[in-house]
């Protein structure tokens, strides 16, 4: 680990009941390019099997799979942590569970998979490898929890996050910042309908959001909110792939509107 990774999100992965299609569907909209490597010891069930690793303009930010047995599809993502063990152990007494023990990805690094006191699945991951943050294919997190307040006061045990209040009324941000003080995540209240389940979704860079909006939908895609804004902030639209996984469209850095 470097110390300017640590309490960032550093990587993703996609579980997907059907890979194939979920690959097409983001070469389409995010313009990814795929490298599949073999692994013969696979992390999520064992043995040998293909992990497809998602590129954009060279930066490796995220892995898809076929969903393994006892985790559901959709979006893993990863946070940088010094001690892997010990933050999953702060999880337990903080209010979250373990939903898969630490283990090592060999060339890769150290992950554990947790849950925190609302439901929302993501992971930690001591990486051994020089990928930096992922910054071109993602924008910072977006934690969407319904009517339910960010835990805070567990992501600052786990992670060492702060977080600000976010209201629930109206679509209002909640900056999170990591142990550096760099913003490395939003709470985002108001999306989602008041009984949705927590969970973290990946703000997926392009060139045109609007666009790509609109070459999703016509690729099965869902579009469930946005465009969202909130204050100078823009976050996009609010999306559900074709398999079923929620992730957001929003601008790539340095685009014009």
């Amino acid at each position: 680990m470097t110390t300017e990774k640590a309490g960032h999100i550093v990587w993703h992965d996609l579980f997907t009941p059907d890979k194939e299609r979920s690959m097409a569907f983001f070469e389409r909209i995010a313009e990814w390019a795929f490298v599949t490597e073999r692994a013969t010891d696979f992390a999520w069930g064992g043995g040998e099997r293909d992990f497809v690793l998602a590129l954009r303009d060279n930066e490796a930010g995220a892995g898809f799979a076929e969903t393994p047995e006892g985790v559901p599809s959709g979006w893993i993502a990863y946070v940088e942590v010094p001690d892997v063990d010990a933050a999953a152990a702060r999880a337990e007494t903080s209010g979250g569970t373990i939903v898969r023990q630490p283990f090592e990805v060999p060339g890769v690094g150290r992950n554990a998979l947790l849950r925190d006191p609302l439901g929302a699945l993501f992971g930690i991951s001591l990486s051994r490898h020089s990928y930096p943050v992922p910054r071109r294919q993602f924008g910072i997190e977006i934690y969407v929890s319904g009517a339910a307040a960010f835990p805070a006061a567990f992501y600052a045990q786990v992670l060492g996050w702060n977080a600000e209040s976010a209201a629930a009324a109206t679509p209002t941000a909640g900056m999170i910042t990591g142990p550096s003080g760099e913003a490395v995540a939003v709470h985002l209240s108001g999306v989602a309908a008041p009984d949705a389940p927590a969970r973290w979704t990946p703000r997926v860079r392009v060139s045109k959001p609007d666009k790509a909006r609109r070459l999703a939908e016509d690729l099965g895609a869902v579009c469930l909110k946005g465009p969202v804004a909130e204050a100078a902030a823009e976050f996009g639209f609010f999306m559900q792939d074709p398999v079923g996984a929620y992730f957001w469209l929003t601008r790539s850095e340095g685009e014009a509107p």
